[in-house]
């Protein structure tokens, strides 16, 4: 078989999961509940965020919070500080792809 597979996990659950981390990329799926969120950190490669499902809440650097609906891809450069939550009901959802991968 040439192709490696990987499974997402399923569910409401809160799960912080690292699907892929080699010398390419770093592949991480979230699933996070009304409350949840990650500790505020500052992007070590470019960050590419995938919401699947929910709403993103997002603060970048000094801005304002936003708020990313279901199919919304957002592209964050190296060294931005992120606060990234969910605010709201419904389960969210997020791929999260770092590219190069981080050193």
């Amino acid at each position: 078989m040439i192709e490696q597979l990987f499974k997402l996990a399923d569910g409401n659950n809160k799960i912080i999961e690292k699907v892929i981390q080699d010398e390419n990329i770093h592949y991480m799926h979230m699933i996070l509940n009304k409350g949840d969120a990650l500790p505020e950190h500052f992007s070590n490669s470019n960050v590419y965020m995938t919401v699947l499902r929910g709403t993103l809440s997002i603060t970048l650097k000094d801005q304002e919070t936003n708020k990313y609906p279901t199919c919304s891809v957002l592209k964050i450069p190296e060294g931005i500080k992120m606060n990234i939550r969910n605010l709201d009901d419904e389960t969210l959802e997020i791929t999260v792809v770092k590219a190069p991968a981080p050193k």
